[in-house]
Order: C-alpha cells, then sequence, then structure tokens
C-alpha cells in the first residue's frame, strides 16, 4: 500500500514538474523585435485589430470560445477545413488612416509540439491596398508565448480574464530569419517578393469570450524591384 502510494504521488510530482518546466521554460520565448527592424529597404507597416468582433468577418470550425462574425455565417464543419479560421478585416497604415482589407487564412499545424513550446499554425494574409496593388503573405505562426503569456493566465484566474500587457512576434517562418514570405500580386507590388513578420499586442483577453483588447501589426519589405515601377 505505502508504495503504491508513494507511485502515485511520484507521478504527480513528475507531472506537476513537468508542467512547470514546459510554463516557465525560460528558452521557449518569442522575438519582440522584428527581425526587419535593420533591413535598408522601406517597409510598409499596416495595423489591424485581432479582436474578431471588430472585423468584417469571422469563422472557424465552432469549437472555440470565439463566436463567429457576424451572426449566421457558415461554420467551417467540414473535415477538409475543419481546423482553419478566416478572418476579413481592413488594415490601416502607420498613421491609422484606412490602407485596405486583409483576408487571413490559418489552420493549425501538424508541427505543432507543445512539450517543444511550438504551437504552429499555418497561415496566408491576401492584401488588398486599393490604389497601390495586392499582395500574398505565406508563413507559419507560433502561438505558445501568446497561449503562455496571455490565454493560461485568463484561465487560471479567479474572474477568468487577462488584462495586462503582452507583445510578440507570431511570425517563425518559412524564411531562414523567421520572416515570413511575400508574394507581389498586382499594381505597384507586381513581380515583387519580399518578407514580412506579423506582431500581436494584447492588453485583455477572456477565457469566456476570447479576445477582448488585442491589436495585430504586419510589417512588410518593400523592395527595390516594387519601388522601381512606381
Amino acid at each position: 500500500m505505502k508504495y503504491a502510494i508513494s507511485l502515485v504521488l511520484g507521478l504527480l510530482v513528475g507531472a506537476v514538474v513537468f508542467v512547470l518546466g514546459l510554463y516557465l521554460n525560460p528558452f521557449s520565448g518569442q522575438a519582440t523585435v522584428s527581425p526587419l527592424a535593420v533591413t535598408s529597404e522601406r517597409v510598409i507597416d499596416l495595423s489591424f485589430s485581432a479582436v474578431p468582433g471588430d472585423g468584417i468577418l469571422y469563422t472557424d470550425h465552432g469549437e472555440t470560445v470565439v463566436t463567429p462574425h457576424p451572426e449566421r455565417i457558415a461554420e467551417l464543419w467540414e473535415p477538409a477545413v475543419h481546423e482553419t479560421s478566416v478572418y476579413v478585416t481592413k488594415v490601416e497604415s502607420s498613421r491609422g488612416d484606412f490602407a485596405g482589407i486583409g483576408i487571413k487564412f490559418s489552420s493549425e499545424s501538424e508541427q505543432t509540439a507543445i512539450v517543444k513550446g511550438d504551437a504552429i499554425a499555418n497561415s496566408a494574409w491576401h492584401i488588398y491596398l486599393p490604389g497601390q496593388g495586392t499582395l500574398l503573405i505565406d508563413q507559419t505562426e507560433n502561438f505558445w508565448s501568446y497561449i503562455r503569456g496571455v490565454v493560461i493566465p485568463a484561465r487560471t484566474s479567479a474572474g477568468d480574464n487577462w488584462v495586462g500587457s503582452f507583445h510578440a512576434i507570431t511570425t517563425n517562418g518559412p524564411g531562414s530569419l523567421g520572416t515570413a514570405r511575400v508574394t507581389g500580386g498586382s499594381g505597384l507590388f507586381d513581380g515583387m517578393t519580399s518578407e514580412s513578420v506579423e506582431a500581436l499586442t494584447a492588453r485583455g483577453y477572456s477565457a469566456n469570450s476570447g479576445p477582448v483588447s488585442i491589436d495585430g501589426n504586419l510589417t512588410i519589405e518593400f523592395t527595390e524591384l516594387a519601388a522601381a515601377s512606381e
């Protein structure tokens, strides 16, 4: 009997130590400074609200705490897109002016490995900037830092919410420097290939309804090829 009790206690202690080690692991953090901060090329900064209810449209498979928006929009329950979300939002310039429309498709990745601090999503942005052109941004993102710093504290708090200050770069590839791949589609960006990074800045999150106050930012390198076509 004593042996059995000792074994159970040992397993419980081991599990607690493992979870704490994963949660507190200082090597599983993410960058807070953009890899493009030192680029010699011009950059385009686009900001947007990452709160689904603030956007034009949001839908997923219907099994998250986030409510699809607007009401009665179809959920993505079909097997081929079951783990995918779609977000349509306006994007603003660095001066806060309307710049265009962004459509983001995001899906869970098979590369996710929480024990390694990897909560990976494959995502793609289709950006339309009136008077300038269109862009496609292809990237992988790691949301573990966001989950650890925002989501878990919200779900473990007495009030089921988190309020604070959080900022991190979510993009972690496919570029060698952890940048996204950008392909120009039309207008000034026709023929352009460059890099981009996406970041999140959070101030409020509800365990019951999801993001409350979260802003996103896309920093896109504007290459010489695009500049030469102006």
